[in-house]
């Protein structure tokens, strides 16, 4: 059975927006040219303050298969993309796919995720296994990456290389079983959060390789912060909190 064809509903793809009014909409495009005849694209965007919402809410208009959901104010990455599954989920998505809407994850990977979930609960496009990869990153950024990764798995027991990667396709059964309102995160620590919260209750997750793109337009949305919520944040995972 093909993905297009999946009994369990359509691909939805769920693009978290703030301040990617330089790329929203040529990603959409890209995006959509990648996608099966019956998917869907949404696009979760913070109140940018440049734009990028008025050019969303404009696709959602002319593309039938794009749609928007505005938030009032910029909360983070988890609580965007929670807003966004929840109502993937609503409009009946057997498939939720997310990444950045920056280029760092390139379109062109979509058929082998959706393709790899025919077999597994989860799919990841990781930049650490065999033919993944990083390019346009420095030797600090990159060790930083690396690290995070690494302490994730070495704090939370697991054998998944690219931990903290945010190139992820779910079944719907998978988000259904992880209780989304009770997940904490709101910076790239609810990467490492959802995907150990699937292997905790016995889904399959399986890594395909990618390589990722240091982001070409705009500015990056790490900060000091994020960072600290990851360090503090992954160890609780292990006792349940």
């Amino acid at each position: 059975m093909s993905a297009s064809k999946s009994v369990r509903g359509p691909a939805w793809v769920v693009l978290p927006t703030y301040e990617e009014a330089a790329t929203i909409e040529r990603l959409v495009d890209e995006v959509h040219s990648k996608l099966p005849a019956d998917a869907q694209i949404l696009i979760v965007d913070d109140n940018s303050p440049d734009g990028t919402g008025e050019i969303a809410a404009r696709l959602s208009r002319e593309i039938e298969a794009v749609h928007f959901l505005h938030r009032p104010r910029k909360e983070g990455l988890g609580p965007a993309y929670i807003a966004g599954f929840e109502q993937a989920l609503r409009e009946g998505a057997g498939l939720i796919v997310e990444m950045d809407a920056d280029f760092s994850h390139s379109p062109a990977y979509l058929p082998r995720l959706l393709e790899a979930a025919e077999r597994a609960d989860v799919v990841l496009g990781s930049r650490y296994v065999a033919g993944g990869g990083v390019s346009d990153w420095g030797p600090l950024r990159q060790a930083i990456s690396r690290g995070g990764s690494a302490y994730s798995r070495l704090m939370l027991g697991v054998g998944i290389r690219d931990l903290t990667g945010g190139f992820k396709c779910f079944r719907r059964e998978v988000l259904e079983a992880i209780d989304l309102d009770s997940v904490r995160s709101r910076g790239y620590a609810f990467q490492v959060e959802v995907t150990y919260r699937a292997i905790e209750r016995g889904f399959r997750v399986v890594e395909v390789p990618i390589v990722f793109r240091d982001r070409q337009d705009g500015s990056s949305k790490m900060s000091r912060s994020i960072v600290w919520e990851a360090i503090w944040r992954v160890p609780l995972l292990r006792l349940g909190r």
